[in-house]
């Protein structure tokens, strides 16, 4: 039996395909695996706060120096952790704005991504002082584009700073298999979305029966 945290970050409500379709992998996961257990959080209507100062001094405080202040300035911070390595699979809901990520995904990956939590600092002198420390996991992120050819070869590929930066950030906290599934050409409509939407269902259909 797996658990599975499941979060969108659009802020539509009806009108996301990211949320519509990830809706639709957890129906057919449920099916497929009726024993596993979900978490959900949708921070696309319910954001969690940036990062501030109380925030970073209580990061780099050892916990058994917090003051009440400093033990409410990280509270969420732990919660969210605590959810996310609770996980064996994630299904991320995660459109691309101005060729990057929602600035609400942005704050909840800062609020996860923690020295001594999530990744280890142990600075040597043989290399690398970063170790991940969360490790043996599965993610899925379903992504809405306006337009196509952000893949890499295709004419915007050079724009595309969603994909990169979720490989990179997961992968630093030790995510490295991580499948995307893309919905594209929202801006156009018609029967060019409908195409895509699909593909993307056709792909979540075969994921989700493996």
């Amino acid at each position: 039996m797996a658990h599975l945290l499941h979060i969108d970050a659009s802020p539509r409500g009806e009108r996301s395909h990211s949320r519509r379709l990830t809706k639709d992998f957890i129906n057919q996961w449920q099916q497929q695996h009726p024993h596993d257990t979900i978490t959900y959080r949708d921070i696309g209507r319910h954001p969690v706060p940036h990062v501030d100062e109380a925030w970073i001094a209580a990061a780099f405080t050892p916990p058994e120096q917090h003051t009440p202040q400093l033990h409410e300035a990280i509270r969420l911070s732990d919660q969210l952790v605590d959810e996310f390595l609770a996980a064996d699979v994630y299904l991320f809901g995660i459109p691309m704005y101005n060729f990057s990520i929602p600035s609400g995904f942005k704050a909840y990956i800062d609020q996860i991504v923690r020295v001594g939590r999530t990744v280890a600092f142990e600075p040597s002198d043989a290399g690398n002082a970063f170790r991940p420390l969360v490790l043996g996991k599965k993610m899925f992120i379903i992504e809405a584009r306006g337009d196509s050819g952000f893949q890499p070869g295709g004419r915007y590929a050079q724009m595309n700073y969603h994909d990169p930066y979720l490989t990179t950030v997961f992968g630093f906290i030790g995510i490295t298999d991580i499948t995307f599934i893309h919905v594209e050409n929202n801006e156009y409509g018609g029967q060019k979305l409908a195409e895509s939407i699909a593909k993307a269902q056709a792909q979540i259909a075969s994921l989700v029966a493996l």
